[in-house]
């Protein structure tokens, strides 16, 4: 069910990764996406290497395939051709943009009032940071995500994408098809503000509530989770292996299954977290003499898996099973998370 947005046509402006990625997933539903680009091209185009065999044919940066499948792409200076990309901004129902707030009106003048403007930028169209430049990695910093992200007592560390574009780019995908919906119902089109800010606050989720409720700040912990105990990696005879228990019962599984003696204020997740290095000791001893294989036959039912590689979590057999990859214009990509299915008839 691909099609399912056949008929919207969206102008896609954006660069790098938070806008592209949106116009994407709404290219993979069946909209129609226009991508304007400048003479020189998207800035990830260069953002390699790697480099590889692009849409076109032509050797591009593979983190450009990431987020440009199903689009079609067009060339334009918007200082010197500003009526062109004005007149194909007419005929869409959704212009994606992320320029610094203002940038877009002042080179080609107000929006269509009948188009949807989904603008992101790094920190929206208020504020007191809102004229400030942000890449990804900037706002992991200010955001507070680095600060909780990495070993204990060691550097910071980022996320291993560009998290903080990918959840913008999602949210963005979500406020333009609720626009488009909200149109559908009253005829009004929407502006959308989307910053990279606050989504990244959005996405602390638990950890900004801890922060909230204890009044300290959450610290580094590795693969460990501040709620919940065990729930990590621990170090198997050939790799990492991760365990996540997030109940009792499980709790009560996984110690059987590894032979941990019972101790009463070790049953409920509370005393678990109160005696974390303990109850850490115990299953990271259990662990060490197993393999990976061993430890995940034995755990079955037990939210549990091997720490992958990339390439080995892409030929997984659900992945393969799934089509988590697959080819668009004779070049592999990944696939879309998105799946439609008609109800059982």
């Amino acid at each position: 069910m691909g099609g399912i947005l056949n008929g919207v046509r969206i102008v896609d402006v954006s660069r790098i990764l938070a806008g592209p990625y949106a116009t994407q997933m709404l290219s993979d539903l069946g909209a129609e996406v226009i991508k304007v680009e400048a003479p020189w091209g998207d800035d990830t185009r260069k953002w390699g290497p790697p480099f590889t065999t692009g849409f076109d044919g032509k050797q591009v940066a593979a983190y450009f395939l990431s987020c440009n499948r199903g689009k079609e792409i067009v060339t334009f200076n918007l200082k010197q051709q500003a009526d062109e990309v004005r007149t194909l901004i007419e005929t869409a129902d959704v212009v994606v943009e992320n320029f610094k707030p203002g940038t877009l009106e002042r080179l080609l003048g107000p929006m269509p009032k009948d188009v949807i403007v989904c603008s992101i930028s790094a920190y929206g169209a208020s504020g007191p940071r809102r004229d400030e430049p942000g890449y990804d990695v900037a706002l992991q910093a200010r955001s507070g995500i680095m600060g909780i992200t990495g070993e204990a007592d060691a550097s910071p560390v980022k996320v291993g994408v560009a998290w903080i574009d990918v959840i913008t780019g999602l949210n963005a995908g979500n406020a333009i098809l609720a626009a488009l919906y909200h149109k559908e119902k009253t005829g009004e089109s929407m502006q959308i503000d989307i910053s990279l800010w606050d989504c990244a606050v959005a996405a602390l989720v638990n950890q900004a509530h801890n922060a909230m409720a204890s009044g300290e700040n959450p610290q580094p912990m590795g693969s460990a989770h501040p709620n919940l105990v065990p729930y990590r990696a621990f170090k198997a005879n050939d790799g990492w292996f991760v365990i996540g228990v997030g109940s009792d019962n499980q709790w009560s599984g996984l110690a059987t299954h590894l032979s941990i003696p019972a101790h009463s204020e070790w049953s409920t997740n509370e005393g678990r977290v109160l005696n974390r290095a303990a109850v850490e000791k115990a299953v990271a001893d259990a662990v060490s003499s197993m393999s990976r294989h061993e430890l995940e036959s034995l755990l079955v039912g037990i939210p549990c898996a091997p720490v992958n590689t990339v390439l080995e979590a892409l030929n997984d057999p659900q992945s393969v099973s799934r089509g988590a990859v697959t080819q668009h214009q004779g070049v592999d990509v990944l696939a879309s998370p998105l799946r439609f299915m008609r109800p059982s008839e």
